[in-house]
C-alpha cells in the first residue's frame, strides 16, 4: 500500500484521532473511509448533473 504525507491542523488532527478512536479504527482507517465515501458522493453528483443536461437537451430538442 502507498503511503501519503498530509499536512493538517493539529486540533485537526485530534478531531481526527478522537472520531477513530470512539469508532475503533485507524487514523488511516477512517481517513481513507472519507475519501471513499467524498469520491462516491462526487460520482453521484456527477451522475446526478448529467441526467439534469440530458433532460434539459431533451426538452430543448423537442
Amino acid at each position: 500500500m502507498a503511503r501519503v504525507l498530509i499536512s493538517m491542523p493539529e486540533e485537526f488532527l485530534n478531531k481526527i484521532d478522537q472520531v477513530a478512536d470512539g469508532e475503533n479504527r485507524s487514523r488511516s482507517e477512517l481517513i481513507r473511509e472519507a475519501l471513499r465515501t467524498y469520491i462516491y458522493k462526487q460520482k453521484v453528483r456527477e451522475s446526478t448533473a448529467a441526467g439534469r443536461n440530458a433532460e434539459l437537451l431533451e426538452s430543448l430538442l423537442q
